[in-house]
């Protein structure tokens, strides 16, 4: 299979598509564990990173097939950073909702635009427009009035931990930007989510798996559709977007996941949560349009680190 990050995607269109597909897989999330019978945030967690692994395995095999260790191998250094960097991610949310209010977590992530943009400006020297810093303000603006009846001053511990989050994320999506040419950090994503299947396993010991069929095949769907592909699929969208663009559209999970529980499971959304969802929505929109125009101006458009 040729599935090299240098053939595809082939234009910064189809990144944008692919990776509002990567948000909606992502936003899965909760309804799907709300479908769950045994909702132990621990056990969910080391389940889903042991299925994301497996998966990942089956990707990396057949994109790779007898060199998929050696394209582990490969990344060298910036493979082991990046895989530590999704460890981060793939615990961190879940540690996060434990000890503070969900609110509270979605916000501190929702930091993730600006973090990215100034990370990205720093290290690779991408400089941002007024349009742009007023597009993230206006996402950012649409998450607090998503979440803002919920927010609370509790849990100040799960604060530094949801923010461990965006700042993984922002050095992670600079990483694969910077070296994405050279470098196929793709089965990072492996190495990720055996270092958060370790990192976990001492809170789960001695190793429980799910009582029931049904938990087993939601816990299986968790770690390989709303993890491992999209993750996977990520990596590929990353290298012609720019770091703040990817964590933009990626807030697309934060809007579609009230409205999967809303429909899978009944659970009514507040008023607030739709609004600022339209909000982000339009926000993105326009920046969108605005990366279109600048994308047909080869004099703006940048090029990969």
């Amino acid at each position: 299979m040729n599935l090299s990050p240098s053939t595809w995607p082939s234009s910064r269109a189809g990144a944008a598509l692919l990776l509002a597909g990567c948000a909606l897989l992502w936003s899965s999330a909760g309804v799907l564990t709300r479908l769950l019978q045994s909702g132990e945030p621990f056990d969910t967690a080391f389940w889903r990173s042991v299925f994301c692994a497996l998966t990942m395995l089956m990707i990396l095999s057949l994109e790779h097939r007898r060199q998929t260790l050696q394209s582990i191998t490969r990344m060298g250094w910036v493979g082991l950073l990046s895989g530590l960097m999704w460890a981060i991610m793939f615990t961190g949310f879940m540690v996060a909702m434990m000890v503070t209010s969900v609110a509270n977590t979605l916000l501190v992530i929702g930091m993730a635009p600006i973090l990215a943009a100034l990370l990205a400006w720093r290290v690779l020297g991408d400089r941002m427009t007024g349009s742009t810093w007023l597009v993230i303000a206006i996402a950012a603006l649409g998450l607090w009035w998503m979440v803002r009846d919920a927010l609370s001053i509790e849990g100040p511990h799960g604060l530094l931990i949801a923010a461990a989050v965006p700042v993984a994320s922002a050095v992670n999506l600079v990483m694969i930007r910077r070296t994405g040419a050279r470098v196929d950090l793709a089965p990072a994503v492996l190495l990720g989510a055996l270092i958060s299947g370790l990192v976990l396993l001492p809170f789960i010991w001695p190793v429980r798996t799910p009582v029931a069929a049904s938990d087993l095949l939601i816990l299986a769907l968790l770690g390989a559709f709303q993890l491992a592909l999209p993750c996977w699929l990520m990596v590929r969208a990353a290298r012609r977007l720019r770091p703040h663009e990817v964590s933009l559209i990626a807030l697309l999970e934060v809007v579609l996941g009230p409205l999967w529980v809303w429909l899978g499971v009944g659970e009514a959304t507040p008023t607030a949560t739709l609004q600022g969802g339209v909000l982000i929505v339009l926000a993105l929109v326009a920046h969108e349009l605005l990366g279109a125009r600048a994308s047909a101006d080869p004099a703006r458009t940048p090029t990969p680190g």
